[in-house]
């Protein structure tokens, strides 16, 4: 059992994909990251020798630090982090314990390289309708949550990927984030991150589904389909419409992972009857 300064991986793996995670701080030494060069979807690499130049980066947050076994180096980060009064814990058995309990890892090797201000920058069509969205959406809830996107006419998307070494995605072009075969953008991510949940899986059924005009793959798409365009008549702004499809998705994703069994009868039957 966790102490109150440590997360379990079970409850830690319910926080992810969600907008309450915590933010997810990989301290491990490059000597432990480089034996399993893996991240748990969402996690931030940072030199624990440095916690008093970056912990204020997290203020107003709360965190959850990993390690290689949730010893010293989580802990002794966590303390510090809670001296400058950002709320902390220590992952339970670190991402050892994480591992060894088979919950999904992104390996570094499948992500874009961070620009200097820390981030991943990508860019594709302006105009969004599901892909486009869902992408996003599946990269800032598991992949990197400071990622930028940038929406340019769709002539322009890969100059502009040159020039400002951003990475495309969702273009009619032999691109690595694109459409494979009957897969869309979407599926592709989720193999490449290793996101290959039950959950995950379902959902990428349905974006597949609304996203390719197939809608006989899932029932949902259809649903996903008709919101998607309506959202995008809404919003003329792409980032406003951005913000406003986080929330679709991750109600989708939490339908996905908690909900699929259950009904919604109106009016309730009577007692009795």
């Amino acid at each position: 059992m966790p102490s109150l300064l440590e997360i379990s991986p079970d409850k830690l793996a319910r926080l992810i994909g969600t907008p309450k995670c915590p933010v997810l701080i990989d301290v491990r030494t490059d000597e432990d990251f480089d034996a399993d060069p893996r991240l748990i979807p969402g996690s931030l690499r940072r030199d624990y020798r440095l916690v008093q130049d970056w912990g204020s980066d997290f203020a107003g947050r709360s965190a959850v630090i990993v390690c290689l076994r949730g010893k010293k180096l989580s802990h002794g980060v966590a303390a510090w982090l809670r001296h400058m009064g950002i709320p902390a814990d220590v992952l339970e058995g670190g991402f050892e314990a994480w591992s060894e309990a088979a919950y999904p890892a992104v390996p570094v090797s499948a992500m874009p390289k961070h620009q200097a201000s820390g981030h991943t920058l990508w860019v594709t069509r302006a105009r969004p309708k599901i892909d486009r969205i869902a992408c996003p959406w599946l990269i800032r809830r598991f992949v990197d949550p400071n990622a930028v996107f940038l929406f340019v006419a769709p002539a322009e998307v890969e100059a502009v990927a040159d020039r400002f070494d951003a990475t495309p995605f969702d273009i009619d072009a032999p691109i690595q984030w694109s459409h494979r075969g009957d897969r869309c953008t979407f599926d592709v991510m989720v193999q490449a991150f290793g996101l290959e949940t039950e959950p995950m899986l379902r959902l990428a059924t349905i974006v597949r589904g609304a996203d390719t005009s197939r809608l006989d793959l899932a029932s949902e798409a259809a649903g996903l389909l008709a919101v998607s365009l309506g959202l995008s008549r809404m919003y003329a702004d792409d980032h406003e419409q951005l913000q406003a499809g986080m929330l679709l998705y991750d109600a989708f994703y939490r339908w996905c992972r908690d909900a699929t069994d259950e009904t919604h009868n109106w009016p309730s039957p009577k007692k009795g009857v």
